[in-house]
Formats: C-alpha cells, structure tokens, sequence
C-alpha cells in the first residue's frame, strides 16, 4: 500500500516516481500540449497568507435594511479586494470593467448593489450572462440567499434543461433574468425575452465566453440591449477580443484591475512523474493518503473521464463525473455531492475550470494535461480559496 508523504512524492531532478523506470508514458499517442510542465512547479510560501484590509466595510454601504441582514446571515464579514472597490461605483450607477480572477467575490460585488437597485425600485430588470450552466446556477443561488425576504423575482434560462418552464418564468416579469448566451438568444428568438427591457446587465467571465465560441451570440445580444443602461463588465484576462467587447458594451467603465500573479500564490504546485506507470494506478495511491480529503480530477475527453471514474469506483473510491454528455440534473447532482464531501473526488473536463466556487478543495490534480496554460491557471484556481492554501499536481 502506497503511504510515502508528499515530500518523497516528487523530485524535480530527475528522480522517478514509483519502482519502475522504462521511460515511456501511458496512454501514449495522443495529441498533448506543446509546453514543458516542468515550469508549473512553483510552490506556495510557507509564510502566513498576507490578510487584506478592506477600506469599507459591508455596514457602510447605504444599501436595504434586509439585504445588510442576508449579508449577515451569509456571514460575510470581510469585504474582498473586489467587493471594496466594485460595490460603492455600482451602487453610484457607474458602468464597472472588473479584471479579476475566479475566486474573488466578484459575484456578490454586483449582486449586493443590484438587489440594492430593484428593492428601491420594483420595476427594475436585470440580465445577467454567464458562460457555463453551472456559473449561471451558482449566481441564482447566491442572488437567493441574498434577496431572501424580498419580493424579488428571478428565473435561470440554460441549456440541458425543458425550455417550457423558463417561459413560464419569464411570463411572470421577474427582476432578475440570469443565463447562458445561446438559451437566452433562442428565447429572444422566440419572443419570450426582449434584451432591450433590461437597463441593468452583467456580462459575467467575458473571456471564458469567448473561449466557448460564444463570440457572436454575446455580440448579438450587445447590439440588441437599450442605450440607457447600467454595465457591468467582468473578465479574468483582457485580450483585444474581449476589450472589444467591453469598448462597444459599457461607456467610460471605471476599470478595477486585480490580477496580482499569473498562479495563484497559495496554492502549491507540482509534476508527479509516471515514469511507465499506469496513470490510473498512480491516482489511486495517491488517493489513499489521508490529506486527499477533496480532490478535483481533471481530464481532456469526456470518454477518458467516464472510464477513470469507472476504474477508481472498482477500487473502492467514491466519485462523481462531470462533463459535456452528463445532462443539466446529472452535473449539478454531482457538484452537489462534492461540495457536501459525499464523495471523495469529482472527475471533470474543463467545463468546470472556471467560475465554479466549491469550498475547501484541498487538491487538484491534472490527471490529463490541459491544452493551454491559461486552462492550467484556471484549473488549479479551483483550490487554495478563500485565503486558503492548496496543492496542484500534474501527472507527466
């Protein structure tokens, strides 16, 4: 039984991982990125994490007596970089470009303000566009945790799931619309959803939409949106696609940048090396040590994923999988089961590499290589959250 401790794992001279040393990789032949992994290694300090101090706190914002309850409620004590500088611009009704990485608050930066805006006016209407379904439901939900005692309205509109139901909604006139950019079109094209009735919109992880191929449906919807609008623009990286789009959505953005680090600082990095041994067997002993407790697995291939997923539950390890092929009720039954540590590992393709918030991963591992290094930073972005530390490795 494999039990060495994390510092007999790697050697980054040259040593091997395990007893064999033939040289050749499993799974050989497929296409793989073009980059030394090597220059992943890059481990987090062992000093304590240098604590922010907010300038403001949440009591001085002059927003609603009940949303500064739910803030409570949610325990959020200590504003983020983000929500410090973002949330007093917003609630002043200026157009906002925030530039941030995944993890930072960003959500309930512009959800705290805008709740704010429709409880001091009803006939307010709000659309918020995200790239993945799972985003979208992330920021429904925290949108009713935060407006919970209200009479504020909000429907989800995404693929994977009967578009009857959101028709329904969306009859009803709700103050928020949240969704993905090719459901919210095809409801448009409908004649469920007029973009031109919102005068409040956040267009939410700009560059991951991109990256989708979402390009043209986030380009339609801009054309289609009232002149007289609040903007709100948020994207973890700036390429001129993107600016773009930010020069044609919002007009003279305050812009808050707070990318401090191309890889997050907290979060220790590191390559295991296969040196002939079978991927599969070398995941499984790692998962056998105690501090694995949460683990995120990434794969390249849907078919990949499902057969690692079968391979570990032969050998006693609990997991759930998520990737393109799952339907809308089959991903979220597995986020949910990792979020609340009813299994041990959650397989996944790059679908979730961005935007999801899951608490207290305490590794990710690349169980696959990811086609680009920005995919790596947003993988490994998935642990060492919250102003804690965390662990990345990559098999090679």
């Amino acid at each position: 039984m494999f039990r060495h401790n994390n510092r007999r794992l790697f050697n980054r001279r040259g040593g091997s991982f395990g007893k064999y040393g033939n040289g050749h990789y499993a799974r050989a032949g497929r296409n793989t990125p073009s980059y030394n992994p090597a220059m992943f290694i890059n481990n987090a300090s062992d000093k304590p994490l240098e604590e922010f101090t907010p300038t403001h706190s949440f009591s001085d914002f002059q927003i609603h007596s009940i949303l500064k309850q739910n803030i409570v409620f949610k325990r959020y004590k200590v504003l983020t970089p983000i929500q410090d500088v973002a949330i007093l611009p917003i609630l002043e009704g200026k157009d906002v470009c925030g530039i941030a990485n995944t993890g930072t608050g960003k959500t309930a930066a512009f959800l705290i303000p805008l709740i704010d805006k429709v409880l001091k006016n009803d006939r307010e209407k709000v659309l918020v566009i995200t790239p993945t379904r799972e985003l979208a439901i992330q920021v429904e939900q925290e949108l009713r945790e935060l407006a919970r005692g209200t009479r504020i309205e909000s429907v989800i509109c995404i693929g994977g799931v009967g578009i009857g139901g959101q028709i329904q909604r969306l009859r009803r006139k709700p103050n928020f619309v949240v969704g993905t950019p090719g459901r919210l079109k095809d409801l448009e094209n409908r004649r469920n959803l007029d973009f031109n009735s919102f005068r409040s919109i956040v267009l939410d992880e700009v560059d991951r939409m991109l990256d989708m191929g979402f390009i043209v449906d986030v380009s339609y919807i801009v054309s289609k949106l009232s002149r007289e609008r609040h903007s709100l623009f948020f994207s973890a990286t700036l390429p001129e696609k993107v600016q773009r789009i930010m020069r044609d959505f919002s007009r003279n953005p305050l812009v808050i940048s707070l990318k401090s680090q191309p890889t997050p600082g907290n979060v220790n990095q590191d390559i295991v090396k296969l040196n002939g041994r079978q991927k599969i067997d070398v995941l499984d002993e790692l998962l056998t040590n105690r501090e694995f407790e949460k683990v995120l697995v990434f794969g390249r291939t849907k078919r990949g994923i499902d057969r690692v997923a079968s391979d570990l539950i032969k050998r006693r390890v609990t997991v759930a999988t998520i990737h393109g092929n799952k339907s809308q009720g089959q991903r979220q039954k597995a986020l949910e089961m990792f979020k609340n540590s009813k299994v041990q590992v959650l397989l996944a393709t790059d679908i979730a590499s961005r935007g999801l918030d899951i608490k207290d991963v305490t590794h990710v591992i690349n169980y696959d290589l990811p086609e680009t290094y920005e995919d790596y930073i947003h993988r490994i972005g998935r642990t060492g959250r919250a102003n804690k530390k965390g662990s990345a490795l990559t098999f090679v």
